[in-house]
């Protein structure tokens, strides 16, 4: 497949750059937008010059792969009706609002044969891929992410809206099985958990501790990870980060390192995998079942807040893996 043709389902706050950087990749040609919103949607697909719909089975029959980008409680439908018409679908993260849904995403996608990715974009920040290089065999993480209240966004709580991004990461670095997760959090201006604490053990040892609020004063996106001989600290806003190693020799000085990522764009990385995926079946994209797995663990923290009246259903039998 020489050229995609891509569409959007929901033109919002985000995926308006989904439809952006579709336009200008040159493997992809876009093909139109959706969205419910009359005004939104003629806006944008007039502005990139393409079809606008209401109802995102009018773009199905027309499309190789859609950016799905609608709330959260409408992924079953949408992916679901996509996925079931042949075409390749990227769904914003969190996969679907229920594991049980994205377990029936993940089945189908492999019945029909065609590829799910999950945008869990924070994977494809350049600074990522700096601590990659870096992390062999982390002992202790320490992931801060917090944002100003909005308004938009909270028709979920803070741990499926903002923790799951460093719930993916952390899964992607290959630590084993989830043992043990403790968590609190409450609500605070809106009907869902707005801050929320986790502490996460795993079967290699590791121990990672997440808190995630969107009730700040300011916006934060850390992470510090430590083991042996090596202390990370990572900035994912500034790209920034600083390495502190022990000599290689016993009495020896500990060596600074000041560490600077690219600039590319995140969300253009992550669609630029997807295509690729498509075209030559290469991964490299936030797969399915990688998403499922952070939904899943991402459920076992909520269950934990809730306390034992809700007990959890297991810990995530999936492993993800760095892509």
């Amino acid at each position: 497949m020489d050229i995609v043709s891509v569409g959007v389902i929901g033109v919002g706050h985000l995926g308006q750059h989904h439809a952006r950087i579709y336009s200008e990749l040159p493997q992809t040609r876009l093909v139109g937008v959706v969205d419910i919103d009359q005004t939104r949607r003629a806006e944008i697909g007039n502005r990139l010059g393409v079809a606008h719909f209401g109802d995102h089975r009018n773009l199905l029959g027309r499309v190789d792969a859609v950016s799905v980008a609608v709330p959260t409680v409408q992924h079953g439908a949408v992916v679901s009706d996509c996925l079931e018409a042949g075409v390749h679908v990227l769904v914003e993260k969190p996969v679907a609002a229920t594991t049980e849904e994205g377990r029936q995403m993940v089945d189908q996608a492999k019945r029909r044969g065609v590829v799910l990715h999950v945008g869990h974009v924070e994977r494809f920040n350049p600074v990522g891929e700096l601590i990659r290089d870096r992390l062999s065999n982390p002992t202790y993480i320490e992931c801060h992410r917090l944002a100003p209240f909005q308004p938009r966004g909270t028709d979920v709580d803070v741990v499926r809206d903002l923790m799951i991004h460093d719930v993916d990461l952390i899964l992607s670095f290959g630590l084993g099985r989830v043992t043990k997760v403790e968590a609190v959090g409450m609500p605070v201006l809106s009907s869902q958990v707005d801050f929320a604490h986790a502490r996460v053990e795993f079967d290699n040892g590791c121990v990672v501790n997440l808190t995630a609020s969107r009730i700040s004063t300011g916006r934060l996106r850390k992470m510090r990870l430590f083991q042996e001989s090596l202390y990370l600290s990572v900035d994912f806003l500034s790209r920034q980060g600083i390495v502190y190693r022990q000599g290689v020799t016993a009495g020896s000085s500990v060596r600074e390192e000041s560490i600077q990522a690219g600039d590319d764009e995140p969300l253009k990385r992550e669609l630029q995998a997807f295509v690729q995926a498509i075209q030559a079946g290469t991964p490299g994209g936030v797969s399915g079942e990688e998403g499922l797995a952070a939904l899943e663990l991402v459920h076992t923290i909520l269950h934990s807040i809730r306390g034992p009246a809700s007990p959890p259903s297991g810990f995530p039998k999936v492993e993800a893996s760095a892509s």
